[in-house]
């Protein structure tokens, strides 16, 4: 791994093989025009089988917004990143994550990320006029990690202090690091009697308003171990933070609870529907979901840009996911189930650009899109890149 600048410079070779991505091979047949073939760089020789494809637009859409797009799967092990390469070329970068799900922005040129026993805090370390491998804009390395030990940790935040707040979805409740312990509790619904090492409810979505956790999403009320498994149909609920209240029920896996543009955003995983919540006000006790647009999978991961919702689906491939409302919606639309990325009009409800995975990686888990910069990588913290890549601040001349 290269910059082209000095003062950030790599001391050893990269194990990761970087290329850039071609619209597709030069012997595959003739594609479709909105559709692409891509290749991923290799992060890991033991990645399972998966091919890539995109539409035509969304590496322009992306460079239009002066962003790219970072995606998550427990499953493969990786924390993607797929953004536009100096060419006007897609460029999927993937990094090897301890169980990474959780992904969150952390002001500006940092991300957080959940991942199994630990949370990291991400910093690019590379000036603007740097790039690494003659590519990347961006090179997010992990500066911070908070050993937690295995809470199932789902969604992170930054509060407005700049501490770190998650769903702890093993303890059912919302939480923070320690320098003590394994965390603090931050929160828990008023329907969980205590802090206890059982997965109660399966509390797992956080929205943040105005630096603070607001809402949050849970499969169920259950405050009994495992309880939410026999709840997954109609037991969703969305629940007001500040008030610890129930606002929404009847939801079926609810996932990925967002404020964007004066509203709540919910997805409801196990019909495959993005949509609002129509908040309670005067006498009315509980709110409404209202659907705005119907996505072929499990969704789960949701960011926004404007009016565009970045939606991630996966393959309800195993028996949490099975059985659920979403089967018959599938069957009805005469449709197989996603693994990917589509992008959502919310004003119409229609997919204007997508990513896709197909093969042996079938599940995503958060999105978020990365601004200000086109073409960014990680790093793992376990990679030789992590103890190889030096950089540092030059001293001031007086």
């Amino acid at each position: 791994m290269q910059t082209t600048n000095e003062a950030a410079k790599a001391t050893a070779k990269s194990n990761t093989k970087t290329e850039a991505i071609a619209s597709r091979p030069t012997d595959a047949p003739k594609a479709v025009p909105d559709q692409q073939k891509v290749a991923a760089s290799q992060a890991s020789a033991q990645t399972g089988k998966a091919e890539y494809s995109l539409s035509g637009g969304i590496i322009g859409r992306l460079a239009q917004m002066r962003a790219s797009l970072a995606f998550t799967s427990y499953q493969s092990g990786f924390l993607y990143m797929l953004g536009g390469n100096a060419q006007g070329k897609a460029q999927l970068h993937q990094s090897g994550m301890p169980k990474p799900m959780g992904l969150g922005a952390d002001g500006e040129g940092g991300l957080v990320l959940t991942a199994g026993a630990q949370i990291m805090r991400f910093a690019n370390v590379l000036e603007p006029d740097q790039r690494i491998n003659q590519t990347y804009d961006a090179c997010f390395m992990p500066r911070v990690n908070h050993l937690t030990g295995r809470l199932d940790a789902h969604d992170v935040g930054v509060a407005k202090d700049g501490e770190l707040v998650f769903v702890n979805t093993r303890y059912n409740c919302l939480a923070k690091p320690s320098t003590r312990h394994s965390f603090e509790v931050v929160w828990k619904p008023d329907f969980i009697s205590d802090i206890v090492d059982e997965d109660r409810c399966h509390l797992n979505g956080m929205a943040m308003r105005d630096g603070a956790p607001a809402y949050v999403t849970a499969v169920s009320r259950s405050d009994t171990i495992d309880g939410w498994r026999d709840r997954r149909g109609d037991g969703g609920v969305v629940i007001d933070v500040a008030k610890n209240k129930v606002v929404c029920e009847g939801l079926s896996m609810p996932h990925s609870p967002r404020w964007h543009n004066g509203k709540l955003w919910v997805l409801n995983s196990g019909t495959g529907e993005l949509g609002t919540v129509e908040l309670p006000k005067g006498k009315s006790k509980m709110g409404k979901f209202k659907p705005v647009a119907f996505c072929p999978g499990f969704v789960r991961g949701l960011t926004f840009h404007d009016k565009f919702a970045f939606v991630g689906l996966s393959r309800p491939r195993y028996k949490r996911f099975e059985g659920l409302a979403l089967d018959q919606r599938l069957k009805d639309a005469d449709s197989e189930p996603w693994c990917g990325v589509q992008v959502i009009d919310t004003e119409t409800g229609v997919c204007v650009d997508w990513f896709r995975i197909d093969g042996e990686i079938g599940e995503l888990y958060d999105v978020e899109l990365v601004h200000g910069f086109r073409c960014p990588m990680t790093v793992s913290p376990t990679s030789p890149d992590a103890a190889s890549l030096i950089t540092f601040n030059p001293i001031q001349e007086r």
